[in-house]
């Protein structure tokens, strides 16, 4: 139970941490739509066009190797309102450069400041989190995925009303930027972490890498539906463009649905059952599509997908962020970048195996990401209470052996042990 003190700053900080994944799925929502613009008025060809895109994914990976020590450095707070700030500045920058060189290091810098703020504000949401002791992290995931929903809303309405594309993502910039403007001070101090001055990625523990590989199986699912599962509707169902769309429409609105339920669940029912329900219902959802043959079976097995990856995302983070002996930043930053590579890696294997086979084949490579979800489970369990006891334990032990100035240094330590003549009077007063 928390005090009385601390529910206002715990309140507030929650609402500030939701505002900030509002505005970071909102903002890269409302640079999506404009990338046939970019291609159009610089005159990519397809491949390209490929190449420029690949500079964002770029920048994000590369930030994930700084953003772990940068909040170990200046804490969580510090780095999500740096990053957030970033997003909201480089959002305009892709489509207001006017060269191939300029857009490809504008997308560079978004994905960079993307990069970063993925890694601080989950940490954040990690300290928000313990602050009122209860599941919170899918919920806020859930805001994220309304971001995009919202934003992604704008920019069509926007692109309906004829508005110009540079002055969209300049009105979308200004207005992310006034919201987290308005948010960021309510964030949690909770300053630099212990060890800020280790290196950002030690060895990985095994633990680290359980979660790493559930993160990378969690975004190849992810990856394959907003790639190819318009791609499976028209070409290998025959669906018309509008039902096409459906199909990732139907994943997008079950997972954000599946978020903001996930909490409750999560408390209900524990971390493990959830998951393991979750890659099972993804995997059955998948088997549907694949097999049934018909656009409806598809579209409601792709929403499967969509529920049963929803909370994989936020389980995982939740416990890279509170490893034993492990600084939240590096766990969270050492994750998700074996996450970042399934979802940048997991779209083209579809189809490379797609062209060498089918796309059923491909996509049913899905089908063992997330059924691995559902095996590997356990790993996200939160630690017992019995392992923070005796993680407590150790620690005091170290800190005996260490020491302090006062009274645990080696030369009081010296000085307290018994000389030969206290031993001595010990054993003639024993006898």
């Amino acid at each position: 139970m928390q005090t009385t003190s601390l529910e206002p700053e715990a309140i507030r900080a929650r609402s500030a941490v939701s505002a900030v994944f509002f505005a970071n799925g909102f903002a890269l929502a409302s640079w999506v739509p404009h990338i046939p613009v970019v291609k159009q008025y610089l005159g990519l060809g397809d491949g390209l066009l490929g190449l420029v895109l690949l500079a964002m994914a770029v920048g994000a990976v590369a930030a994930l190797a700084a953003s772990g020590a940068l909040v170990r450095r200046f804490g969580s707070r510090s780095a999500t309102r740096a990053a957030a700030i970033g997003v909201c500045l480089a959002l305009p920058l892709p489509v207001l450069s006017p060269t191939i060189p300029l857009v490809a290091a504008s997308l560079l810098i978004f994905g960079a400041c993307n990069g970063a703020l993925d890694v601080a504000m989950n940490a954040q949401a990690v300290a928000v989190e313990r602050r009122h002791a209860r599941p919170l992290m899918s919920s806020f995931h859930g805001l994220f995925s309304t971001g995009g929903l919202a934003g992604a809303a704008v920019a069509g309405t926007a692109t309906w009303l004829g508005a110009p594309a540079r002055a969209h993502v300049v009105g979308a910039a200004v207005a992310m930027l006034a919201l987290v403007a308005a948010a960021l001070p309510s964030l949690l101090r909770d300053g630099a972490e212990d060890g800020a001055s280790e290196l950002a990625f030690a060895r990985p523990t095994g633990a680290i890498r359980t979660l790493g590989l559930l993160a990378f199986a969690a975004l190849v699912a992810e990856g394959a539906m907003a790639d190819w599962s318009a791609v499976f509707l028209h070409d290998v169902l025959f669906a018309g463009p509008a039902l096409a769309a459906a199909g990732f429409a139907a994943c997008s609105t079950a997972m954000a649905i599946g978020r903001f339920g996930g909490d409750a669940a999560v408390a209900a029912f524990g971390a493990t059952a959830v998951l393991r329900l979750s890659g099972a219902l993804g995997a059955a959802g998948l088997c549907l599509a694949l097999l049934r043959g018909t656009p409806l079976a598809a579209i409601v097995g792709f929403g499967m997908v969509g529920l049963g990856i929803a909370n994989a995302i936020p389980l995982i983070f939740r416990r890279a962020g509170n490893l034993e002996g492990v600084a939240p930043g590096t766990g969270l930053a050492a994750t998700a970048s074996l996450g970042y590579l399934g979802l940048l890696s997991g779209p083209p294997m579809i189809g490379l195996v797609a062209e060498l086979t089918t796309l059923r084949v491909g996509l049913g490579l899905v089908v063992f990401c997330t059924a691995f979800l559902a095996i590997a489970a356990r790993a996200v369990e939160p630690p017992t209470k019995r392992a923070l006891d005796l993680g407590a334990g150790a620690e005091s032990a170290r800190k005996r052996v260490r020491g302090d100035a006062s009274a645990g240094s080696w030369p009081n330590m010296l000085a307290r042990a018994p000389t030969a003549r206290d031993r001595c009077a010990s054993r003639e007063d024993a006898t």
